[in-house]
């Protein structure tokens, strides 16, 4: 590391309770010369808040490859500066990761101050395993690329960790439902806030409280992983149209249905077609 270089720091800040800062991250963000925000609108209530008056540079989607090379240079110029995201741990789910990474490749030294995780808050939360788990943040907003997704992680055995906004909400839910079938699962919003929630069950019962609930605030989605092999059902004790009813029942229709109980078995769907249509 070149000692004439300032340093990055990765500052965790509060996911909704302000009284979630922690006191490092209080002295880091007052003694630095320059704080990069997410959103600069939002992080001046924080600072205004903790009484903290500095220099602020926003560092968003939008610019963050033309001002990650702005920053890396003030930093080789000797400037301290703390990089913030909205809530929680900047480059988990916002942005960061390019800043970092030019840095580290520039010799500069970067570290992080930790602080709230709305993905490992919500997962021990949940109530579901969290020996080992997967974070796989928002998934695509497009149907079809969200179930193409989906499909691709169905089997992976760990506890699986979504982000999702209320307005998509149910849409996601019914298609995580569609490809993993009726798990069990926790949705936790708006999370150390006045109005932290946490709803757990199985995904069909969770839509069902959305239809009569209307989803508000942001979410945090917790989804049981899939069953190991060795804990996988065993079909031999029902039929093949009995098989293919019970994912009918779920909601899904005739030739997905089909599909599904043929990747249970073992089998192709023309097998399936075959057996049930003779």
């Amino acid at each position: 590391m070149n000692q004439n270089y300032g340093t990055l720091y990765l500052v965790g800040t509060p996911i909704g309770n302000l009284e979630d800062i922690t006191y490092r991250a209080v002295r880091i963000l007052s003694e630095v010369d320059l704080i990069a925000a997410e959103d600069t609108r939002h992080t001046i209530k924080l600072l205004n808040h903790l009484n903290i008056s500095k220099p602020m540079i926003s560092y968003h989607d939008n610019n963050r490859i033309s001002r990650a090379k702005e920053l890396t240079e003030k930093l080789k110029e000797g400037l301290n500066i703390a990089l913030v995201s909205d809530a929680g741990m900047p480059s988990i789910s916002d942005p960061g990761e390019e800043l970092v990474s030019m840095a580290v490749s520039q010799g500069i030294n970067v570290t992080v101050v930790p602080g709230p995780s709305a993905s490992l808050t919500a997962l021990i939360m949940s109530g579901l395993p969290s020996d080992r788990f997967a974070f796989e943040g928002f998934l695509p907003q497009k149907h079809s690329d969200r179930v193409k997704f989906l499909e691709t992680i169905k089997n992976e055995e760990r506890t699986l960790i979504f982000y999702e906004g209320p307005h998509r909400v149910k849409s996601m839910l019914a298609d995580v439902l569609k490809v993993f079938g009726d798990r069990k699962a926790s949705v936790l919003r708006e999370l150390t806030k006045v109005h932290e929630e946490a709803i757990r069950g199985t995904l069909s019962g969770i839509i069902a409280h959305f239809e009569v609930n209307e989803p508000r605030g942001e979410f945090v989605i917790v989804v049981e992983g899939s069953p190991k092999k060795d804990d996988a059902h065993d079909y031999s004790n029902i039929t093949i149209e009995e098989h293919v009813r019970q994912y009918i029942e779920q909601g899904y229709g005739r030739m997905d249905a089909m599909k599904l109980a043929a990747k249970d078995r073992g089998i192709s769907k023309r097998d399936i077609y075959g057996l049930l249509n003779k």
